[in-house]
């Protein structure tokens, strides 16, 4: 096949056959996490492998419930549509009680089980927690120990959480000591799929990778089985193989990317402010230079999601741990840094135009979810500028179409152990520990509303924090009447009209943008 390199190869097969082979003796793929990673991409492979049976196994019970019903535990586009249609047919959602059966028989096995960055012990603050994924990996070794042989001469045991570079290894070592009898190898099969876009990142991706021992005979007939999976509708040339250490750093080293260009606009955009300048105007003038791009260059109040600031977090710690990249782990530890100071300075913006005193004042916060086309909240900007204002005692509307009720109030409620300088040591989920006047605060100062119209009645000012598509077309004019003047409106995502806010009558305010208030 054409090489890119001597690790990474389009993954043509040499073989055509040897693919045809595989695909026709595949009869069985199971999943260890029903979470964003496994349910939609089972999903997806369901859909486009329809002789493959897919089980997707989770521990929560309630999460299973959600597959199984109308209601699905996330929100993605098309989803709803894929798990109607291959539920009960070749997709199967199951609590962990038959897991142990289904691993016996199947040919392949993804563990996508969540890995957080750590907040006990070494590495806290940075390193990713492990312990789920060592769970499931002894699990799996437990059960092969006994499993019959497996169908196509080799069984596949697939990393699809996002791990650290070198924990295909560990995953070796776990297997090789458990007296398995039967050929396993282990694969590196990272996603890069975008929330909000998920299921059209499955459809159509970029890349997949797929990592492995390349090396060897059997290594390569392990990965001829998982990339014939995805070959079943991704063309081939877009099916990258490569070792698993370096499919485990591309993950990584993918994120830290797309999260560095976020901060590097949201630095100009500092700059901006303190010169006049227009962030718009200096990205739209550097994005048309062809080695650069305009991707990812609009400057907003900072990224969020499960997965930027963790895997940086596990890359600068990787860096720390090994000899002479002290200034490497300097570097992107500095792309959060900068994401946590465009939070603050967002929120201050707000503070500081009603002269530092909100409190009792009303904020209607439009957006909860990281970005739009998702109900994921976990790391979103909002939580940190909502719990600013809260702390300024001001009372808050939340809006948001996707994010249900109950994750507004938990999220912000948890907020007091989550809004810490950017490497501080964070105290783990729920809500043991924070302080009864701050559940008291959420609790008196927060309500979610249903609507647009709901948010901004009795206002004194409207807050943007998701890019949902109603918010791009807000009449303004509208909503004043409903409002406490002046009238203000803060866009930390650059969506709405301004023009049609400042004829309002309305003050804009936009980071790295001139203020509009006359």
């Amino acid at each position: 096949p054409p090489s890119l390199s001597s690790t990474l190869t389009i993954a043509t097969v040499t073989h055509y056959a040897d693919i045809v082979e595989t695909m026709d003796g595949l009869e069985r793929v199971v999943c260890i996490g029903a979470g964003y990673v496994g349910g939609p991409t089972m999903s997806v492979m369901a859909d486009r492998c329809p002789s493959i049976r897919f089980d997707v196994f989770d521990v929560s019970e309630a999460r299973i419930q959600e597959w199984n019903s109308s209601s699905l535990p996330i929100y993605e586009k098309g989803l709803d549509e894929i798990v109607a249609k291959c539920r009960g047919r070749n997709l199967f959602f199951s609590v962990d009680t038959t897991l142990d059966e289904a691993i016996a028989d199947a040919d392949v096995i993804f563990i996508c089980v969540n890995t957080p960055t750590k907040t006990y012990g070494r590495g806290a603050g940075g390193a990713a927690d492990l312990s789920y994924w060592e769970l499931a990996a002894r699990r799996v070794a437990k059960v092969l120990r006994t499993s019959a042989p497996p169908r196509l001469g080799v069984r596949c045991v697939v990393e699809k959480s996002t791990v650290p570079v070198k924990t295909a290894e560990a995953m070796e070592a776990i297997l090789s000591t458990s007296d398995i009898p039967h050929p396993v190898e282990v694969l590196a099969n990272p996603e890069f799929l975008a929330e909000g876009t998920a299921i059209s990142d499955l459809l159509t991706p970029d890349r997949v990778l797929v990592g492995g021992r390349t090396e060897t005979e059997q290594g390569q007939r392990a990965l001829n089985i998982v990339c014939s999976i995805y070959e079943t509708w991704v063309d081939s040339s877009r099916v990258l193989r490569s070792s698993a250490w370096s499919a485990e750093l591309s993950k990584l080293a993918a994120n830290a990317f797309l999260a560095q260009r976020v901060s590097s606009i949201n630095s100009l955009s500092a700059v901006c402010d303190a010169t006049g300048a227009n962030i718009d105007e200096v990205a739209k003038a550097v994005g048309t230079d062809s080695r650069i791009g305009d991707k990812f260059l609009k400057a907003s109040v900072g990224f969020g999601g499960s997965c930027f600031e963790k895997d940086i977090r596990s890359l600068v710690y990787l860096c720390e741990t090994l000899p002479n990249l002290q200034v490497v782990a300097q570097y992107w530890r500095s792309v959060i840094d900068i994401n946590h100071f465009q939070r603050a300075r967002f929120s201050d913006l707000i503070i500081s135009s009603f002269f530092n005193s909100l409190r009792l004042k009303t904020i209607a916060i439009l957006g909860f979810a990281f970005k739009a086309e998702t109900s994921d909240t976990r790391e979103s900007s909002a939580i940190s500028v909502c719990s600013a204002l809260l702390k300024e005692q001001a009372r808050l509307r939340v809006y948001d179409p996707k994010v249900p009720a109950k994750r507004v109030m938990l999220d912000l409620t948890q907020a007091a152990s989550s809004t810490m300088e950017p490497w501080e040591y964070r105290p783990g989920g729920g809500v043991e520990g924070v302080s009864a006047g701050w559940k008291a605060a959420v609790e008196d100062g927060v309500k979610v509303v249903g609507s647009v119209e709901d948010a901004v009645k009795g206002a004194h000012a409207i807050v943007v924090m998701t890019e949902w598509e109603e918010f791009k077309h807000i009449d303004f004019a509208q909503l004043k009447s409903s409002m406490i003047p002046p009238f203000r409106v803060f866009d930390g995502r650059g969506v709405i009209n301004a023009d049609n806010a400042r004829q309002a009558g309305f003050e804009v305010y936009m980071l790295g943008r001139p203020a509009v208030t006359k």
